[in-house]
């Protein structure tokens, strides 16, 4: 494995692994409740993912999510190898940010888990599906020229913050599976029986998005 590659894949492990204790950290501690819990959380995770987008950007393009990695594999911007790399990074950083979790509040507090919205599994599927399709077909436009590169990190943190918005109360928010199998795993029961949802439905959106982005992004022949 060269150098760059292992620079790039611990820069993922890193972002996701920061993304979970602060995104998930912040719904431990406000509870992500209606009354201001929703707007914090959601600002957490879109902070969390400037930040990361502006330190480690340069080197692994801030991924810190397979959905993420899959539109990028999707649309001839990642190699197979590195979307391996990136994608085995991502959940050991997931799971290292849950653990720390742990540590801080224990398995009681839910550790940022996600739900099913009325215990209905097509409904959470869809959900995610949408939320996912929207965050990564923003990315996908905002990283397609250069002229955007000042602002991407923002766009991208400021979409983040959107899906968050409306997603927190209907599944807590995946579009990120990284970012839901570390919690579950730790939390166990009912959170990891259900887990396959925001493995699945994110992974789902993300090809749709990078499909239509495909399509509509492309210059006329």
């Amino acid at each position: 494995m060269k150098i760059n590659e292992v620079k790039k894949y611990l820069a993922e492990f890193i972002g996701t692994c920061l993304l979970v204790v602060f995104g998930c950290g912040t719904a431990c501690v406000a509870g992500c409740k209606p009354e201001g819990g929703y707007l914090i959380t959601a600002l957490a995770f879109g902070l969390a993912i400037a930040a990361m987008a502006y330190s480690i950007g340069n080197i692994s393009g801030c991924h810190v999510n397979p959905a993420v990695s899959l539109a990028m594999l999707i649309t001839k911007k990642l190699s197979v190898r590195d979307f391996i790399g990136y994608v085995v990074s991502q959940f050991l950083g997931g799971i290292l940010g849950a653990a720390i979790l742990l540590a801080f509040f224990g398995k009681d507090s839910g550790l940022g888990t996600n739900a099913l919205f009325k215990q209905n599994y097509g409904l959470s599927i869809l959900a995610e599906i949408i939320l996912t399709f929207m965050f990564v077909f923003a990315i996908l436009g905002v990283t397609s020229k250069k002229k955007f590169e000042n602002v991407s990190g923002l766009v991208i943190a400021l979409s983040l913050t959107l899906v968050h918005l409306f997603g927190i109360g209907v599944t807590g928010t995946s579009v990120n599976p990284a970012r839901s199998f570390g919690p579950a795993l730790f939390v166990g029961g009912d959170s990891l029986k259900i887990v396959w949802v925001f493995l699945l439905a994110p992974l789902v959106g993300s090809a749709i998005a990078a499909f239509c982005w495909k399509y509509i992004g492309s210059k006329d022949e």
